[in-house]
């Protein structure tokens, strides 16, 4: 990776870092350049704005994170119903990278920014979109091999599934407790074996 590119990345990381622990909104660009240690320069070198780099986390380190911890494990086990609890399981109980008290970061950044930027809108929807398409490809995967049954709507379950989830982050992130995750667990893995 030449120097620019390491720079860049790094800015990217450092940023997510502190949005995600305080918010897009009041995280500014002063707070990144302090924090990555880059000259104002460095900054506008790489993005012409905030936007512009709030946009690349959702594009280059959100989208991979996504597919590396939310979708491939959807498709790594045979039983769909255990891999959608195992994968929320794991995301909620497990995932060092997933603060209890900070939330969900595609959750947050949709809460505080969609409203009023239809860029970051379309980069939050084709995120979230990426993610309902795996699971419900999943489920009627599962529909197909016997695991669920055949008249379950899979897009229904996903949304049910999903919007569970980022709820739940809510929970957890007002309690700054990981117990309020437990009893969603519980219900999710009661609720996927009436899919059965």
């Amino acid at each position: 990776m030449k120097k620019a590119e390491a720079t860049r990345l790094a800015i990217l990381q450092k940023a997510f870092e502190l949005i995600y622990i305080k918010g897009y909104q009041v995280t500014s660009i002063d707070d990144i350049i302090a924090t990555t240690q880059v000259t104002k320069g460095a900054f506008y070198y790489h993005f012409k704005n905030k936007d512009e780099m709030g946009l690349a986390i959702i594009n280059e380190i959100l989208k991979p994170t996504l597919t590396n911890s939310f979708i491939q494990p959807l498709q790594s086990e045979q039983n769909p119903l255990d891999a959608i609890y195992n994968l929320m399981h794991n995301l909620l109980m497990e995932n060092k990278f997933l603060k209890v008290e900070y939330g969900c970061p595609a959750s947050n950044f949709a809460q505080e920014m969609t409203p009023w930027n239809a860029d970051f809108n379309k980069a939050l929807n084709e995120l979230t979109e990426q993610w309902t398409k795996a699971m419900t490809a999943t489920i009627e995967k599962g529909k197909k091999n016997g695991f669920i049954r055949k008249d379950v709507n899979a897009k229904r379950v996903t949304i049910f599934v999903l919007s569970g989830y980022w709820g739940i982050r809510n929970f957890g992130k007002l309690e700054n407790s990981k117990k309020v995750y437990l009893s969603y667990l519980k219900e999710l893995k009661n609720y996927l074996s009436t899919l059965e």
